[in-house]
């Protein structure tokens, strides 16, 4: 699990917003087509790719790409 390939899966959830404008330091509630569907699909993402569960909790938490990263690494465990 790399931070490269996290981003490529997360950026993969948007259907408008360019994988190049999601970077590890994007704050993803700022940007404009986030919403709770979007966040299911990270969630269900997580949960797939990773094998790792996380809710609202943790989605809230991280702010980040990075910042979610770190939480369904160290989960991950």
């Amino acid at each position: 699990m790399n931070l490269n390939e996290f981003i490529e899966n997360f950026a993969f959830q948007f259907d408008d917003t360019p994988v190049e404008d999601i970077k590890h330091d994007t704050i993803y509630e700022e940007l404009d087509e986030w919403s709770s569907l979007t966040a299911l699909s990270v969630i269900a993402m997580v949960d797939q790719d990773y094998d790792v569960g996380i809710g609202a909790k943790e989605i809230i938490e991280a702010k980040t790409v990075e910042g979610l990263f770190k939480i369904v690494k160290e989960l991950k465990k």
